[in-house]
């Protein structure tokens, strides 16, 4: 597999700020890759850091200005699986600020009694699909599974927040994987669910818009607070436009039947 993949983020800084970035391929996928970050035509350096998943999250301390950001990556082959850390797997069997699991709980035991592994896995996917239309801009930033789930309506996000509260509440570990989507339309970032079955995190994508084969991981955590592409930690700074492109030259064909991982 040979995947070529960028983002360009246009922000206006209106007070200095801390503004940290999730926007890298995680570790050691990416063959290549450049990233640029300048304000009013000045390059800022900005500082890497790691997290366990092998997210890699770029923060800079950044004046007034107008900042753009630009990043390309080529990525030769998918990395091997996530590593399984046993405190993770208590981690993400918690409810969290998107995915409230406890207060799905009736609903998952209800719609999911007596299923378990990827039987469990296909029926909170379908569940899910088939009850929230892929409306983009239809959600708020704030909005929860719980809100999803009323509104009948998401994005991404949504979708997956929902599905991470279902299994949560069903008794898998569930958690968020930010990903670049080769065949995704909408092009943009895109985030799915990830569940523990058969010793592996598995991807669990209920709005089957791009093959999960193809996708490559950004970052990974709870929900949307951990794996947001652009986080002001301090200032004020709005992002005027984003542009997000992921090719392939093996668009794989998906089963959703399929249990696959992420690399």
């Amino acid at each position: 597999m040979h995947s070529d993949v960028s983002a360009r983020l246009e922000i206006t800084v209106i007070e200095p700020a801390k503004i940290v970035f999730a926007i890298a391929a995680a570790e050691g996928l990416a063959a290549h890759e450049g990233l640029s970050i300048t304000v009013a035509g000045s390059k800022l350096e900005p500082t890497l850091l790691t997290d366990a998943h092998g997210t890699r999250l770029h923060e800079v301390h950044a004046p007034a200005g107008a900042m753009v950001l630009d990043y390309q990556a080529t990525v030769t082959e998918v990395g091997p699986p996530s590593p399984v850390n046993s405190l993770d797997l208590i981690r993400y069997m918690r409810p969290s600020r998107y995915c409230e699991s406890d207060t799905l709980s009736p609903t998952a035991q209800a719609e999911f009694v007596g299923l378990s592994g990827v039987d469990l896995l296909e029926a909170v996917s379908s569940w899910v699909g088939t009850r929230l239309d892929y409306i983009p801009g239809s959600s708020r930033p704030t909005d929860g599974a719980v809100s999803t789930l009323l509104a009948r309506e998401g994005v991404c996000r949504d979708y997956a927040h929902l599905v991470i509260a279902l299994l949560r509440a069903a008794g898998i570990p569930a958690r968020m994987a930010a990903a670049y989507a080769p065949g995704l339309k909408p092009m943009d970032f895109h985030a799915v669910a990830e569940a523990y079955v058969d010793g592996v995190w598995n991807v669990v994508d209920a709005t089957v818009l791009a093959p999960r084969q193809n996708m490559i991981r950004i970052a990974t955590g709870r929900d949307a607070a951990d794996t947001a592409f652009m986080d002001v930690l301090s200032g004020v700074a709005t992002l005027d436009g984003m542009w997000v492109t992921a090719v392939t030259d093996q668009l794989a064909t998906d089963d959703v039947r399929e249990l696959v991982q992420l690399g």
